[in-house]
């Protein structure tokens, strides 16, 4: 009976381990994808053009403030798993599926389309870094996904207002 639970507990352990590293991966990924969305921002913010280029300008900023600090607890997640986070804008640019922003003059409409594109993919990385949590109970990443789902939720409601059709 012995040699079948340290059999049992080895093979958990291995799995374990697996684990980690997947959702370690899909943790970077997401952080990568935060981090070229930080700059998107920016440069977005940076190359507003029209109508709405006071409010929306204000807008970017604070969406950016907010994923500064998002960037920061989703790297310290990741030490606080064991893991190393990615840190170099060459990891970011390798890893990220949200495409740069190129230096030209936009308006609201384009950014609001191109931010509700951003957000749904982010949405989506949390929803998977949440079910593969889920299915390991690592329930600390469960809950942290829990609030991106939220709150990216809400802004891709609200964004979607925003666009005049």
């Amino acid at each position: 009976m012995n040699k079948i639970f340290k059999l049992a507990n080895s093979i958990y352990i291995i799995e374990r381990r697996i684990f980690m590293k997947d959702i370690l991966n899909n943790l970077n990924i997401f952080l990568s994808n935060l981090n070229d969305f930080y700059r998107k921002l920016q440069n977005f913010r940076w190359n507003i053009k029209g109508r709405n280029f006071f409010t929306v300008h204000s807008k970017l900023e604070e969406f950016y403030n907010e994923l500064n600090e998002k960037i920061d607890e989703i790297a310290e997640h990741i030490l606080s798993l064991e893991g190393q986070p990615l840190g170099t804008l060459k990891d970011y640019l390798e890893t990220a599926s949200i495409t740069e922003a190129k230096n030209d003059k936009v308006d609201s409409s384009y950014i609001f389309k191109e931010l509700i594109k951003d957000y749904s993919t982010l949405l989506q990385d949390v929803k998977n870094i949440k079910k593969m949590a889920d299915n390991n109970s690592e329930t600390k990443t469960s809950v942290l996904m829990d609030e991106f789902i939220e709150d990216y939720t809400k802004k891709i409601w609200m964004l979607k207002y925003s666009i005049d059709n």
